[in-house]
């Protein structure tokens, strides 16, 4: 049927199926149940279109298909049933929100005859995703499936990217149910009647930057003697690396990355300065304290960034680029924003940026970076572990991390040279995110190596995925940063808790090693440098899954470290000591 435009009568769940067509999707994540039976009856019939592929978790489903979309800049796609199905969707969905990734979540919910009646598996899913999602849909007729189907996927991946929830109710998927349906090209779908009033229903045009806006930041980039970038998510969402790269040469100044702007910008690049914030390194909080001018593209400045609004960056006028007005003055006040893309706006920047010279300014900040070489120690250090990582694997490979100590050490020690190659949970700071992200990103790059970078705690709450990793054969490599603890959660218990450890000693199972085993997959236990080395040469070489258990100390720490709310460069823990 792909590819005819004249209308016919299609059973409802093949219209379902079309859309998907429609807009170009080839893979999709999940878990069936009683009431997405019908749906997924019909994608048994499209299977030679549709690779479906089944996780362990409805959880593992929804970050694997936000990973799919982070690392390929397309819209996600994850089913779902309903009830519990549902709900074990809302940590994905929420994690795909705090990051704006694009994905669609497609789930199927009761009959009309039982709606608001308490049934089996019954749940008000669209109300609970409201807050956490850019649009939900609940579809109570059949008819509505195309202009449904087509709205979510322009509203997910348009503007700011964000995810989308569909709901079906049974009935609207029943085996007799028909509807007139159109096959429309997604390159087509913006011309229709239906997308014309989707533009204007939900503001799905991007902002035009206004020239007179971006006139004004050239004046005050002429004025300045000590500026400052930030490259945030927005850089990598907009995929608008080569625009910011070249603004950042023709202006000559340092540029400090955001946890989300990884692959925004070289981590290798002479004027990069590294992490901003919290955990961010001497050189970007200095050159934050200390500029005259700051301009932020795509960077919402979360209290992880501007850990203290009142005094961020207060020798410099603040300028914001975003794509998102609600964005502007919400956590800190500035004095000059544009709205727009970051690649519409930087284009119309580049346009007219002369080539400056601030070499006093770098001269300055550029020497406070520290040196990223491993230490000679007598037992395994992360710094390492990750150089070894960094030596090893292909420059092109994908980084999936959790959350936690291993997280900041993973941005600090490895280079991220472009967008989709760094995949982590920033807003929402998810544990059990990375090993579907990893899925997703593998699924979407069979040729890729990709790598799963998390810590003992977190691997606890998604190694039940090794099932799907192994069943694939998805030659992911994770790599567990083990060192007993909740590890982030007790550097704030030494530092600011007087070292009572309150449930964070992560004394107990399993065995990694005998886990992956378990699972059919080579593990791989590792104490020094030199078996880290060894072990990851294998791993690579096996092309296969494979774990690796790295023995750490329970004190290691990450550094520096700025407390919450502090003055940023009021360091509670230096780069390299107390």
């Amino acid at each position: 049927m792909e590819g005819m435009n004249e209308r016919m009568k299609i059973k409802a769940t093949a219209a379902i199926m079309e859309c998907l067509l429609e807009q170009e999707v080839d893979t999709v994540f999940g878990y069936p149940g009683g009431t997405i039976l019908n749906l997924y009856d019909e994608l048994y019939r499209y299977r030679d279109r549709i690779h479906h592929v089944l996780t362990a978790h409805e959880q593992g489903a929804a970050h694997a298909a936000d990973g799919y979309a982070r690392s390929t800049g397309k819209v996600g796609v994850c089913f779902a049933t309903s009830g519990p199905g549902a709900t074990n969707l809302t940590t994905g969905i929420a994690t795909a929100h705090l990051d704006s990734s694009p994905v669609v979540f497609i789930t199927c919910n009761v009959g009309e005859n039982l709606l608001g009646k308490d049934a089996f598996q019954e749940v008000d899913i669209t109300g609970i995703a409201m807050p956490i999602t850019k649009a939900t849909f609940l579809v109570r007729e059949a008819a509505e499936i195309p202009d449904v189907m087509r709205q979510a996927f322009a509203v997910a991946a348009n503007g700011r990217p964000g995810p989308v929830l569909i709901d079906f109710l049974k009935n609207v998927t029943g085996p007799n149910e028909e509807i007139e349906y159109t096959f429309i090209p997604w390159r087509e779908n913006r011309s229709s009647a239906g997308m014309r009033r989707l533009n204007r229903d939900h503001e799905l045009k991007k902002p035009t930057p206004n020239q007179e806006d971006v006139d004004t930041l050239l004046d005050m980039i002429a004025a300045s003697e000590r500026p400052l970038l930030i490259c945030g998510g927005g850089v990598v969402l907009g995929r608008a690396d080569k625009e910011f790269r070249e603004f950042a040469e023709k202006l000559d100044a340092p540029v400090a990355i955001s946890l989300m702007g990884g692959g925004g910008f070289s981590g290798s690049h002479p004027l990069t300065t590294g992490m901003i914030g919290m955990h961010g390194s001497k050189a970007s909080n200095t050159a934050c304290h200390e500029c005259d001018l700051l301009i932020a593209v795509g960077c919402r400045f979360s209290d992880r960034v501007a850990l203290s609004p009142a005094t961020f960056a207060s020798q410099a006028k603040i300028v914001q680029i975003d794509i998102d007005r609600a964005e502007i003055d919400k956590n800190v006040l500035t004095d000059h924003h544009i709205i727009g893309s970051a690649r519409r706006v930087l284009t119309m920047l580049n346009e007219k940026l002369p080539q400056y010279s601030h070499q006093a300014w770098k001269e300055h900040i550029l020497p406070l970076r520290a040196p990223s070489v491993a230490e000679a120690s007598d037992h395994l250090t992360p710094q390492q572990v990750l150089e070894t990582i960094r030596i090893q694997m292909p420059e092109d490979a994908i980084v999936a991390t959790d959350v936690g100590q291993h997280q900041m050490w993973a941005i600090k020690y490895l280079h991220f040279q472009y967008p989709g190659q760094m995949l982590t949970s920033g807003g929402f700071g998810t544990m059990g995110f990375g090993l579907g992200a990893a899925i997703g990103a593998q699924t979407a790059h069979p040729d890729r190596r990709v790598l799963h970078i998390t810590g003992d705690g977190c691997f606890r709450m998604n190694c039940h995925e090794l099932a799907t990793v192994q069943h694939y054969g998805l030659p992911i490599i994770t790599v567990v940063f083990n060192n007993g603890t909740l590890g982030m959660v007790r550097q704030w218990q030494s530092l600011i808790y007087g070292k009572r450890y309150s449930e964070t000693t992560l004394d107990r199972g399993p065995d990694f090693v005998k886990l992956a085993e378990a699972y059919g997959i080579r593990g791989f236990r590792v104490k020094t440098a030199a078996e880290m080395e060894t072990a990851l040469a294998q791993a690579l070489a096996l092309r296969k899954p494979a774990v690796i258990d790295c023995t750490l100390d329970i004190d290691e720490m990450v550094r520096p470290m700025v407390a919450a709310g502090a003055e940023i460069t009021d360091f509670l823990l230096s780069e390299g000591g107390d």
